[in-house]
């Protein structure tokens, strides 16, 4: 009987969920990176602050001036056995628009496993199936297999719907379940 609770109890702490980062734990943003377009001669301006209200805000402006029209912000973490999970659930709210959800294996990867999703203007939990995620690189779509599902060292948020807009993506936590 012991023995059961153990495996029962062990087997609920690996299907359970894994915070990879909640705002309301964190009293700042210094673990988070914006990357803008200007990496490629672009103007678009992209922030990432903490608001009042204890989450994180990423909000700017996409600008399509010099070939530019992408903001993103990075958050680079210790490796994650991402094996037990299959889900990342994402509380966040949007400003209507659609952005990327963004991980990488290897921090040093060139290319991201991405899926799209798109907000209302209310709070969310978005919901992203892992195995979905298909790679990309420079918004090409890469001929390599879905996401692998076994670890994670970076995860990112990304705006680039080929229009000048200004944006707001308030994020509350990301989890793993």
């Amino acid at each position: 009987m012991k023995l059961f609770l153990v495996i029962l109890i062990g087997m609920v702490a690996i299907t359970g969920e894994k915070t990879i980062y909640d705002f309301s734990k964190n009293d700042n943003a210094s673990g988070w990176q914006v990357i803008n377009d200007g990496v490629m001669g672009g103007m678009s301006k992209g922030y990432l602050a903490i608001n009042n209200a204890g989450n994180g805000l990423f909000h700017g402006y996409v600008s399509l001036e010099n070939n530019g029209g992408f903001s993103s912000v990075r958050y680079r973490c210790e490796q994650v056995n991402v094996s037990p999970y299959s889900t990342a659930v994402i509380r966040l709210k949007g400003d209507g628009k659609r952005y990327q959800f963004r991980v990488k294996t290897n921090r040093e990867d060139r290319h991201a496993y991405i899926q799209y999703f798109n907000t209302t203007g209310d709070w969310q939990l978005i919901e992203i199936d892992l195995d979905k995620m298909y790679p990309t690189f420079r918004g090409r779509q890469l001929n390599m297999p879905n996401y692998p599902v076994y670890k994670l060292e970076e995860v990112a948020f990304l705006i680039a719907n080929k229009r000048a807009e200004a944006f707001q993506l308030e994020i509350d936590y990301i989890r793993l379940r």
